[in-house]
């Protein structure tokens, strides 16, 4: 039931995500309004009680706060030209995917439209939105972040980046880099001592731990490149580079792929070349910031 001080919220895009994010405004007690170009997408929401507009002008007209999720930028462009009239004092907050230059464009011209508006990155999985385990980052307007806060923190936690409208795109690709980091090198790992008879779910808890440790370099080499001041503490380059020529060794001896950990060590290997060999691990920022030549 929709609760007389929640601010009405505007759906357009049920997704499995879409349907997440209409589905936790629906249990914050906000009244919900629905649109999805298959509109039996809608059923279980409307079971539950969203209202399904016939229209997406109908849709658009019926909430002051309009939130978007669908395929990418240019199906967001293309469902807003047909509405741009009707825009004019609404709150945009996107939370399509995509990249900055498209956040950038969007904001640009649904600023012209009269109304306002946020980029948004969701950083989890549909089946916890609305719980505190779902984090949404936003860039843009900070006075649309302000006003409606309080709706944008019934999908999960809430952090505005600041007014620049490119930086959740940004947060969201690096952090998915992250993700994939991570998770291909712990598919790599797996492989190697599988080839020991090691199952998989054996390893993980040593890789768990391991990834857990590996957080307080993240920070201390945060710092360092801040300041810019590599100075090694722990281990320096040379002593890193060492121990990837081990890596490839074992990975080739023991016949996986050895990809992954010679990509690492090539732009090792042109940090050394930069001179760069007895600094910090962190100094490896610098390859990463310059494209290679």
């Amino acid at each position: 039931m929709a609760v007389a001080n929640h601010t009405p919220v505007t759906v357009v895009g049920l997704g499995l995500m879409g349907q997440a994010l209409a589905g936790a405004f629906l249990k914050a007690g906000h009244a919900t309004t629905v649109w999805n170009r298959s509109s039996d997408k809608a059923a279980g929401l409307v079971g539950e009680g969203a209202t399904l507009a016939p229209s997406l002008k109908e849709a658009i007209e019926a909430s002051p706060l309009i939130v978007l999720c669908v395929t990418d930028y240019d199906v967001v462009r293309s469902l807003l030209d047909s509405v741009s009239g009707d825009l004019a004092g609404k709150t945009l907050v996107n939370l399509t995917s995509g990249h900055s230059e498209g956040a950038r464009e969007t904001a640009e011209w649904v600023l012209e439209h009269g109304a306002q508006y946020l980029d948004g990155a969701i950083m989890a999985i549909p089946p916890v939105i609305g719980t505190e385990h779902a984090t949404l980052l936003y860039g843009g307007s900070k006075e649309a972040y302000d006003a409606h806060e309080s709706a944008l923190k019934a999908l999960g936690g809430a952090t505005h980046l600041g007014t620049d409208y490119q930086l959740a795109s940004l947060y969201d690709v690096a952090l998915l880099g992250i993700m994939w980091g991570v998770l291909n090198s712990f598919l790599h790992g797996a492989a190697l001592v599988g080839t020991a008879g090691v199952d998989a779910s054996t390893f993980a808890p040593f890789a768990n731990n391991w990834i857990g440790a590996v957080t307080n370099f993240v920070s201390a080499y945060a710092g360092q490149i801040d300041q810019g001041d590599f100075t090694a503490h722990d281990a320096t380059i040379d002593t890193h580079l060492a121990t990837m020529i081990h890596l490839i060794h074992e990975s080739k001896a023991k016949g996986i792929s050895s990809e992954l950990p010679e990509f690492v060590k090539a732009v090792t290997d042109r940090a050394v070349a930069a001179g760069e060999g007895k600094s910090s691990y962190a100094a490896m920022f610098e390859q990463f910031k310059n494209a290679a030549k």
